[in-house]
């Protein structure tokens, strides 16, 4: 059974994510959208919220689990027993950075293979910072994000 994880911390998930995943579903029997902390970010939504909004906005897909992990993407893959490490590549810039990331991994965990696949075009600006900026400044996002996380970010901006 072939299982791939498609780790980010999704703070929030976009359509563009969604993209990837629904794409992944596709080509692998078993995704696992794994909900992580960015050390190099300041998180809008906690890790169980980020969890419980992508759980609600993947529920149509049969083959995703959505889970949540510490620690290395691969560390993380090998206890799920996946092989897969699944990205979306935006732009070049996004390219640069999974590939170092893609190598890097390959030196940790060799047996472990990154899967890249392109975000459609539509998608291709989109990024939860600019949403969130968006959101923040009273802009409307219904085109970027499905509509409970647009709920979801209106709650939090309202606080």
């Amino acid at each position: 059974m072939s299982t791939a994880v498609c780790p980010g911390s999704f703070d929030p998930i976009t359509n563009g994510h969604l993209d990837v995943i629904r794409r992944g579903t596709k080509l692998f029997e078993r995704l696992i959208v794994g909900v992580s902390d960015n050390p190099a970010k300041q998180a809008l939504f906690t890790k169980e919220e980020r969890v419980e909004l992508i759980r609600r906005v993947t529920r149509g897909f049969k083959n995703v689990e959505v889970d949540s992990f510490d620690g290395l993407v691969v560390d993380y893959v090998r206890r799920r027993k996946a092989s897969v490490i699944l990205r979306g590549i935006r732009t070049i810039s996004d390219f640069e950075y999974e590939y170092q990331m893609a190598l890097t991994n390959r030196t940790f965990a060799p047996e472990v293979e990154t899967v890249f696949v392109m975000t459609h075009e539509e998608y291709s600006f989109v990024s939860s910072r600019l949403i969130k900026e968006a959101v923040s400044m009273g802009g409307d996002v219904g085109s970027f994000v499905p509509r409970e996380i647009e709920e979801a970010l209106r709650k939090k901006y309202k606080k």
